[in-house]
């Protein structure tokens, strides 16, 4: 739920309302926004309305709201995301027609991990990921890469936890974690092992801007016990360097 602010100004108002919206709440009633935007129905009434004047909401004939359009073409023009995403597309596509696996491109904001790509392979094993959606560093293979190049502060706030649990397999000890990380420093790569799903293993690749910093990753999503991650792994890694040397012709 988002966070309640209610005699906040009105951009801060505004947001609250945005941020009502989720995965799993993607249509909701005035009633359900106000209430998890944690502001007073009135509010919420004039400036949905607002909203959907200018396009960042949606209304439909029964009266529900829902994320406008307007709103995702502004949002698909952040820099760091549309850029990289249409540099590496075309890697992402070959990665994907060789493997028909899942292919995922991810950005770290913060503690998470923000997908900007994301290509469900013809055999692909299901995956709780989306364009656009977060998810924790800890436990994905692009969040592994990402988090084990991460500033230091935010390697200590991610091990110092608490850190979610997905599956019996996901590893919430800081010691075995930070073992973790350093293996990713080390081989040039992240596995995750049933760590979000049980049935499902990912290999992830580090992309490198000109400077030689980590500022993506890139990763394959297998159903587990079908191939290994080390047979993944060298197709993978070619993938990631092509991205980052397309990233130097900005």
């Amino acid at each position: 739920m988002a966070r309640r602010a209610p005699t906040g100004p009105v951009l801060g108002r505004a947001l609250l309302i945005l941020e009502a919206f989720g995965p799993r709440h993607t249509s909701l009633t005035l009633t359900e926004l106000a209430r998890r935007a944690g502001l007073p129905l009135s509010t919420v009434h004039r400036l949905a309305g607002e909203l959907v004047t200018w396009g960042a909401l949606e209304r439909d004939a029964g009266g529900r709201y829902s994320v406008g359009l307007r709103l995702w073409e502004v949002g698909s023009l952040a820099p760091r995301g549309l850029g990289l995403r249409e540099r590496a597309l075309p890697y992402l596509e070959d990665l994907s027609r060789v493997t028909h696996e899942n292919v995922q491109l991810a950005v770290r904001e913060g503690a998470e991990v923000v997908f900007v790509e994301r290509i469900a392979g013809s055999r692909a094993v299901p995956v709780h990921t989306r364009v656009g959606g977060r998810f924790a560093l800890s436990a994905t293979g692009v969040g592994l890469v990402l988090l084990a190049h991460a500033p230091h502060d935010v390697q200590e706030q991610v091990i110092g936890g608490p850190i979610e649990r997905f599956t019996a397999r996901t590893v919430t000890d800081p010691k075995a974690l930070r073992r973790m990380l350093a293996d990713v420093r080390t081989n040039g790569f992240s596995v995750s092992d049933r760590q979000v799903t049980d049935d499902a293993l990912s290999v992830g690749a580090p992309i490198r801007d000109p400077a030689g910093a980590v500022v993506a990753a890139v990763s394959l999503v297998v159903r587990y016990g079908t191939v290994s991650a080390h047979a993944l792994s060298p197709l993978l890694l070619s993938s990631a360097r092509a991205i980052s040397r397309a990233l130097e012709s900005r």
